[in-house]
């Protein structure tokens, strides 16, 4: 190899090239072949079981999931239970970010409140469920759980999002005499966004997984979780799987919408042409 080739290929134009992230294309066609060997997998030890109740194959899944979407009880239990998700999940965002609010400024809020985030991480989901049975209508007992889930996630990660913020910038905006308001925009919002994105994100997960288990224990009507239940109970072994793929399939989609709906807002000045500087 000649000199020149070396230099050529050590260029920064072509470390750039190789250095770039895979393009969309790629990215798809590397998804679909993972997804390819995975379904070979199960297909595989579907055949080495043997057994349709215990290990389904994957088109005995398709075939039942295919006849669940064309009955408007499957379009109207995955619509209830993503209300009942969401609706506990905003209520999680709200609850996290008003005690992440208290323990930041009052230190006596901080010693009452701490336990309490320390008591429900430590405690099973099903507690929480077999509690809320007591307390609460059957229909409104995902939506609290899924709250309950989300809440410490989205304190914690306020607190500390809080706590990161560079104090050189807080000590400009003082210098600068930028008022509380052009501060919170300028300044807490920007640091504290990313915090509060990744917690979003996390906690719908736990929405999801915690909201699908209390139905399957309180078993609302038109929900995913009745459905499960009762698939399991008939031993129609497909059907689980079909809600099971269901409830990823929802479950992922709410993550990409997220993550888009963060991307377009923080965007948005940038279009507009703000400048983020005081």
């Amino acid at each position: 190899m000649g000199p020149l080739k070396f230099f050529d290929q050590r260029s920064p134009a072509n470390i750039e090239k190789r250095s770039r992230p895979p393009s969309a294309g790629l990215a798809r066609l590397s998804f679909l072949w993972a997804l390819l060997f995975w379904l070979a997998v199960w297909q595989l030890v579907s055949l080495w079981v043997g057994q349709e109740l215990l290990v389904p194959s994957p088109l005995s899944v398709g075939r039942a999931l295919l006849e669940l979407i064309g009955q408007w009880q499957f379009w109207a239990s995955a619509g209830m239970s993503l209300l009942r998700v969401l609706e506990g999940f905003g209520l999680g965002i709200a609850a996290g970010v008003a005690m992440a609010g208290l323990t930041l400024r009052f230190s006596a809020a901080r010693s009452l409140l701490t336990p309490l985030l320390k008591v429900i991480r430590a405690t099973p989901v099903a507690s929480f469920i077999i509690l809320a049975l007591v307390w609460l209508p059957t229909g409104r007992i995902p939506g609290f759980i899924s709250m309950l889930m989300v809440a410490p996630v989205v304190w914690a990660s306020m607190e500390k999002g809080v706590q990161e913020t560079d104090p050189l910038l807080l000590e400009m905006a003082q210098l600068h005499h930028m008022g509380r308001w052009r501060t919170l925009r300028w300044i807490w919002v920007p640091s504290v966004a990313p915090y509060l994105l990744t917690a979003c994100t996390t906690g719908l997960g736990f929405a999801w997984k915690s909201g699908v288990a209390a139905e399957v224990i309180c078993r609302p009507l038109l929900s995913i979780g009745k459905n499960l239940q009762e698939a399991k109970l008939y031993l129609e072994t497909p059907e689980v799987f079909a809600w099971t793929i269901t409830v990823a399939v929802l479950s992922l989609a709410l993550e990409k919408l997220l993550m888009l709906a963060a991307e377009r807002v923080q965007n948005r000045p940038k279009e507009r042409g703000e400048i983020h500087a005081p």
